[in-house]
């Protein structure tokens, strides 16, 4: 852009090129159990990075309960790490980053193909089952000390798909950046 014209509190610009900006194919949502806030504000800047449309903070039974009480406070502060993380990366888009939610109702609302990370996943590997294109994937993350039984027994009821991410225990945020990096190089090249 080139600047037209100058007042006091405005500047004018003409656009003289518009650049494309790269869009993935995939659309993936996140749900990301709430856990340390560097460490979580890290993930979430990543997780842009690498193409995320939309993070949900999830409060899993594992969550400190301090954490979990400050994570709405946070929520601001998240949006504001995204933003800037889609503009630093050239998307043309923000990624929502919603209001923290009980694991339970984030489970319902999730879309697309279904799949939780978990570390005693022996069988399914999260790089088998995103070999298969799907428009939409939604990956949930846990939080410190992995989902408990429980919490696995209900993403199962409620059709997810446990898979791991290997044979190595990964904090949440290498996790979160792991999971998304193996759903990206899945694609095929645009």
């Amino acid at each position: 852009a080139t600047i037209v014209s100058t007042e006091l509190d405005e500047v004018e610009f003409r656009l003289t090129e518009q650049i494309q900006s790269e869009r993935s194919i995939l659309e993936i949502h996140l749900l990301l159990s709430v856990f340390k806030f560097d460490r979580m504000e890290w993930a979430i800047e990543k997780a842009v990075e690498l193409g995320c449309e939309d993070i949900t903070p999830v409060i899993a039974s594992r969550t400190d309960k301090h954490l979990a009480a400050a994570a709405t406070k946070r929520v601001e502060r998240w949006r504001k790490i995204a933003r800037e993380a889609a503009q630093q990366s050239r998307q043309s888009g923000v990624p929502n980053i919603s209001p923290p939610v009980p694991l339970k109702e984030a489970v319902q609302q999730a879309r697309g193909a279904r799949i939780v990370l978990n570390e005693r996943e022996r069988v399914t590997r999260l790089v088998d089952l995103v070999r298969s294109p799907q428009p939409t994937i939604t990956l949930a993350v846990g939080p410190e000390g992995g989902w408990t039984d429980g919490e696995l027994g209900y993403f199962q009821q409620a059709g997810w798909t446990a898979a791991s991410l290997g044979c190595f225990i990964l904090r949440a945020e290498t996790a979160t950046i792991a999971a998304l990096v193996t759903a990206q190089a899945s694609l095929p090249q645009n």
